[in-house]
């Protein structure tokens, strides 16, 4: 059988160059409004449900004994709930 020669002067597929033409991309892979918008929500996941907390216990349900301190609890936790479902509902709407 009969091979083919590689000759010394010949480039292989390997060694072929790119062509010169092309030029790299120095764009951001994500956009800049979207790191903006993932950054606000972050934040607000974080301080919305604390704020609301404490905001909620220390001014809207007020109690001293236990059956109103565990109410207060699951009140607070409640409207904690409600508050981060709704920062979760806003991060899925379209900017």
């Amino acid at each position: 059988m009969a091979t083919r020669r590689i000759v010394a002067t010949e480039k292989t597929f390997l060694d072929k160059d790119d062509p010169i033409d092309e030029t790299s991309s120095t764009a951001p892979a994500v956009p800049s409004h979207v790191i903006y918008k993932l950054l606000a929500f972050t934040f607000a996941m974080i301080v919305v449900p604390i704020g609301s907390y404490f905001l909620t216990v220390n001014t809207v349900f007020n109690g001293k004994s236990l059956l109103s301190f565990l109410r207060v609890t699951t009140q607070t936790n409640a409207a904690q709930a409600t508050l981060l479902s709704l920062v979760v509902w806003l991060l899925s709407w379209p900017m």
